[in-house]
């Protein structure tokens, strides 16, 4: 089952996850809210709508604009509605045999950018 990770927190869990540009979207039930805080930063994808931040707060630490979601999603990414996806440190993992440790996807990639279309 995918996890997100950050300073060993699990911030979402879920069997539910939807896969996008290689990115884990963990449905809104499955993300563990206290470790969220709004950012005022978004972006906008030409295909997925406007995409909102949040930061991640574990402990004393912050990790800046480590999660997006579309609150409000264009008719081509509906299934996403609300749910959130990770970057900047934030692990995914997933225990399944066979699959190992990864990073979620690097938005300043032009392909995984939250915001930006596939190629």
């Amino acid at each position: 089952m995918p996890k997100a990770i950050w300073n060993d927190t699990v911030l979402a869990e879920s069997d539910r996850t939807i896969l996008v540009e290689g990115n884990h979207y963990f449905p809104p039930d499955a993300v563990h809210w206290e470790h969220f805080q709004e950012s005022d930063h978004h972006t906008v994808c030409s295909w997925k709508g406007v995409a909102s931040y949040y930061h991640i707060r574990v402990g004393g630490a912050v990790n800046p604009n480590a999660a997006w979601t579309y609150p409000e999603p264009k008719e081509a990414a509906q299934e996403i509605t609300d749910y959130v996806a990770f970057w900047r440190g934030v692990q995914i993992v997933d225990d399944a045999p066979g699959v190992s440790r990864r990073e979620g996807g690097d938005p300043s990639l032009p392909d995984r950018q939250p915001g930006a279309q596939g190629r």
